[in-house]
């Protein structure tokens, strides 16, 4: 099946709704009905103002990037990016192409 594989990008720390902003973009897509997605913490990044964000142990965590992506039909995508649209928060996103599927077979009952 063809498809879009959408990616945001947040700060870990960053809030929306006095929620963590990437549980807030997981809720957001699962009260839309979509099928799933998934938060990705970074070990290391930089953005548009080029500071670059590394994980170390001293340091106290929250300024490290969240990819936050979700594999959908164009439809779902669209409908998604639509409802984001219609909220006070600046999200940077990706939107590419993709073939999705499922392998393998589902093991039968004994």
């Amino acid at each position: 099946m063809q498809g879009v594989y959408l990616k945001f990008y947040v700060q870990e720390n960053r809030r929306h709704h006095g929620i963590l902003a990437y549980e807030w973009l997981l809720e957001q897509a699962k009260a839309l009905g979509l099928p799933g997605g998934s938060a990705f913490r970074a070990i290391a990044g930089f953005g548009r103002h080029g500071r670059l964000h590394e994980d170390h142990f001293f340091e106290l965590a929250g300024d490290l990037p969240v990819e936050v992506g979700f594999a959908l039909t164009e439809a779902e995508g669209e409908r998604l990016l639509a409802h984001l649209a219609g909220e006070p928060l600046k999200l940077f996103y990706i939107k590419l192409p993709l073939e999705m599927g499922v392998v393998g077979e589902t093991p039968s009952a004994p």
